[in-house]
């Protein structure tokens, strides 16, 4: 028996397709089903490592989490993580195959179908049911041919299709009668039914024009979905409202320059998630706050954002805030840039290249094109706390700074402690995901007496708690004769 398909496709980036997914993932493996996520294309620098060490988007990994599944690379054969403004790395089934240009990748699309067509029936062998999740906007014309991403793969594999818009930008009837319209009529009769999400207010007020639609169209609304409060769900690439403010009086200030190719931004929602933290992201223009500890984040360019912390100001903001006594560390590339040379022998990241560190460290990192990707689990040299986590990232680091290693993992150490305590660096993404890391940072700046937040159990709760939204507003009966349940 093979299983039943069903794809969300959105009018637009962001409109919630990957919550949709999500909640409807947890939904229907609450009713016991074995379900699996799946996304044919994704663009994101938010990344996970799947349980064969491959690489996937960070949104498959979560909805995979709400089936109660391990990630697999199957569920995102097809993963671009942008390295310039017209390029990016090439992920396929789990493995970088190497750099293309958009024009380039346009033209490799017939044999990145095959990939995802051979990840869909392993997928499809083993579960019951698949849950797809389209990328951008199916309306995109000059994207259409050769499509794997949204109606070329619904249309090659003879799926239904929900439609998703957000309302919360604007003109939400006009997105979903426009997208509709662009659409062949083959595709547009695949829409079985529309959803319109993040509706604030009074459902009376909406209602005409949700009935002027559904006659305009042809269609049902199988649900308006409320806006939710304070919902947490890890964000695919979107750094939209993910700043906070410390609810309590007591509390740590953490900044973290917002780099042009940050990636696995991710690695800190557990700390923006705590009451006693107040976290923020620096963009470009604005004033670096005073901290009492600056983060360097992962990059998918580490040269190129050390040029950009040196044109904008970080750099000497830097060495004035560990001047003051705080506290610096760097995670993956931002790990990278805490040493003294930066080498790029192969033009793994772009043109062939030598560049300066920060020095804060006594390491040199030589990228190389053998990307590492692998789950680690291990303990904190200065605490003992046991973390798990996980690798993404190319280079081999050496220096005297590893001497003193930050991390203990199973097989090895990873990541080097200055000698004033001052500055820490680590390959390990997704360090503050554990108890013991959030608590060894606390410690690390003398903030005593605090509660660690269990940031597992709140991931759990956003998941569970789109899934009461997805159960209460969306039309079950009408989704269940979709999928033949």
């Amino acid at each position: 028996m093979t299983a039943k398909t069903l794809m969300i496709q959105g009018t637009t980036s962001d409109a919630g397709k990957s919550t949709l997914v999500t909640g409807l993932c947890r939904v229907l493996y609450r009713r016991g089903a074995r379900v699996a996520p799946f996304k044919p294309q994704n663009m994101a620098l938010n990344s996970a490592v799947t349980v064969n060490n491959g690489e996937i988007g960070r949104a498959q990994a979560v909805q995979s989490l709400a089936c109660g599944i391990e990630p697999h690379t199957d569920m995102n054969p097809v993963l671009l993580k942008p390295n310039s403004e017209t390029g990016s790395q090439v992920i396929i089934q789990g493995q970088a195959i190497g750099n293309m240009s958009a024009r380039d990748f346009h033209a490799y699309k017939a044999v990145a179908m095959e990939a995802v067509l051979d990840s869909y029936k392993r997928l499809q062998s083993q579960y019951d049911i698949i849950l797809v999740e389209g990328a951008g906007s199916p309306a995109e014309i000059n994207l259409r041919e050769n499509d794997i991403a949204n109606m070329g793969f619904a249309e090659a594999v003879d799926c239904p299709v929900i439609l998703v818009a957000d309302i919360e930008r604007g003109g939400v009837f006009a997105h979903l009668a426009g997208t509709l319209a662009l659409l062949s009529p083959s595709e547009r009769k695949r829409v079985t039914g529309m959803v319109i999400n993040r509706f604030r207010g009074d459902y009376n007020i909406l209602k005409p024009g949700v009935d002027w639609l559904e006659q305009h169209v042809q269609k049902s609304v199988l649900g308006v979905l409320p806006y939710a409060h304070k919902l947490y769900i890890e964000a695919e690439d979107s750094l939209n409202q993910i700043n906070s403010v410390a609810v309590s009086e007591e509390h740590i200030r953490i900044v973290v320059p917002a780099l042009p190719r940050m990636s696995n931004h991710t690695d800190f929602d557990a700390l923006r998630l705590h009451p006693q933290i107040d976290f923020k992201f620096i963009r470009e223009g604005e004033d670096i706050s005073a901290s009492d500890v600056i983060i360097l984040p992962g990059s998918k360019s580490v040269a190129s954002d050390l040029h950009w912390l040196e044109k904008t100001g970080w750099t000497q903001a830097i060495n004035r805030h560990l001047r003051y006594a705080g506290k610096l560390m760097g995670i993956c590339g931002g790990y990278q840039m805490l040493g003294k040379e930066l080498h790029d022998p192969q033009g793994v990241e772009g043109a062939k290249q030598s560049h300066c560190g920060l020095g804060l460290l006594d390491i040199v990192t030589t990228l190389q094109e053998q990307k590492t990707l692998s789950r680690v689990t291990g303990r904190l040299m200065p605490s003992q706390g046991e973390i798990s986590g996980y690798e993404i990232h190319v280079g081999e680091t050496t220096g005297s700074a590893l001497q003193r290693p930050f991390l203990k993992l199973h097989d090895r150490y990873d990541g080097a402690i200055s000698q004033d305590q001052q500055v820490v660096g680590t390959y390990v993404h997704g360090l503050f995901d554990s108890d013991a890391a959030l608590q060894w940072l606390f410690d690390w700046v003398e903030f005593k007496n605090t509660p660690v937040e269990n940031f597992q159990q709140q991931r759990e709760q956003g998941i569970n708690r789109i899934a009461d939204i997805v159960e209460e507003y969306l039309d079950m009966d009408k989704i269940n004769e979709m999928l033949n349940m």
